[in-house]
C-alpha cells in the first residue's frame, strides 16, 4: 500500500495515542521517540512491499505462457509469489489481507 509520509506521520500518532490510553502500555522512551521510530519502521516496510512488488510482477510477466494482469491465473500468481517474497524477506503476511484487498495486494 502506497501512503503518503503525512498519512504514516498521521498514523503514528494515532498508535502512540492508542498506546497511551492502555493500561498495558509502560512508555520506556519518550512518546516522540517511540512515534518516530515507527514513522521509520513503516516506511522502510512499506518501501520493502514496493521492491516485492516489482519483483512479482517481473516474475508474472517472465512467464513462458503471456497471463493477463487481472485474470484469475495472474491474481493467484501475484498471490503466490508475493506471500513468498514477504516471508523470504521476514515480512508477516495475513493471507486473508491479501484477499480483502482484491486482486491479492497489488498496486
Amino acid at each position: 500500500m502506497r501512503l503518503s509520509r503525512e498519512k504514516i506521520v498521521r498514523i503514528s500518532h494515532q498508535l502512540v495515542d492508542l498506546l497511551v490510553q492502555s493500561n498495558e502500555v509502560e512508555f520506556v522512551e519518550d512518546r516522540d521517540t517511540i512515534r518516530q521510530h515507527m514513522v521509520q519502521t513503516m516506511t522502510n516496510i512499506l518501501r520493502e512491499e514496493e521492491k516485492i512488488e516489482i519483483e512479482v510482477r517481473k516474475k508474472i510477466s517472465s512467464q513462458k505462457k503471456e497471463i493477463l494482469e487481472g485474470s484469475e491465473e495472474w491474481d493467484v500468481l501475484f498471490r503466490k509469489y508475493y506471500s513468498e517474497e514477504l516471508r523470504r524477506a521476514g515480512i508477516a503476511a495475513a493471507p486473508e489481507e491479501h484477499q480483502k484487498a482484491g486482486h491479492g495486494g497489488h498496486r
